[in-house]
């Protein structure tokens, strides 16, 4: 792997694995949308383009945030899961559209306000435990890594 980190700080080494343009969209993706193939990512409306997909991808694997599969009925194409390490990204991830709503809805007034996000304001460590075991009850399988 050999990857090389700016520093020692704890947030700046987190940053340096998560914090890229791509790498929590991927993640809420998997875990909040249900996408979980290479084409399930491309066709979202982030838009991202498919060379910084696989870089972000690859990335994300190699530091076991998520695991690579073939689906069942079709071994030409992956499938994407999340690991334990990633699904424990779920807070960070519901605490950025707390902070999105209160410090960016105003630069962006369409910003998504719906009854899933009044549950994340309200209420959001059941949002969390209730976001994680969705994802576990259709998704998991326990690959330790």
């Amino acid at each position: 792997m050999g990857h090389k980190f700016r520093c020692n700080c704890p947030i700046t080494v987190a940053l340096d694995v998560i914090g890229d343009k791509w790498a929590l969209v991927i993640v809420k993706q998997i875990l909040t949308e249900g996408k979980k193939t290479f084409k399930d990512f491309i066709e979202s409306e982030e838009a991202i383009a498919t060379n910084i997909l696989s870089s972000r991808l690859k990335m994300l694997e190699e530091f076991k945030i998520i695991t690579k599969d073939k689906l069942p009925d079709n071994k030409k194409a992956n499938i994407y899961t999340l690991t334990e390490k990633g699904v424990d990204l779920m807070p960070i991830i519901a605490e950025l559209s707390v902070w999105s709503d209160k410090h960016v809805r105003e630069f962006h007034p369409e910003l998504y306000s719906g009854d899933t996000f009044d549950i994340v304001k309200n209420n959001k460590e059941a949002f969390i435990k209730k976001t994680i075991e969705d994802y576990k009850s259709e998704n998991w399988k326990w690959s330790e890594v």
